[in-house]
């Protein structure tokens, strides 16, 4: 069985290595996180808020009573014929 311990103290490094910190990077840190979150939250509302104003539209159309009712065209189209009696 090959000697596992080489293996595992490599992965080690490697991990070790990701979770230096670097103090010249910029990092948001606990403000960023917190504006974030609110951002969040103030969207989520925003969505609430516009699902219950949208269920409230009623989308059906009522015709308005000052317009005329529409009548069927009866006027002849341009390029027919007219229909042939007996």
């Amino acid at each position: 069985m090959p000697d596992m311990s080489a293996s595992a103290s490599l992965a080690l490094t490697h991990l070790v290595t990701l979770a230096e910190v670097d103090e010249d990077k910029v990092t948001p840190g606990v403000l960023g996180f917190i504006v974030f979150a609110a951002m969040a939250l103030a969207v989520w509302g925003l969505m609430k808020s516009m699902n219950r104003h949208m269920s409230r539209v009623d989308f059906t159309q009522v015709p308005d009573p000052k317009e005329a009712p529409a009548e069927p065209e009866t006027a002849e189209v341009p390029g027919r014929d007219k229909p042939q009696q007996g």
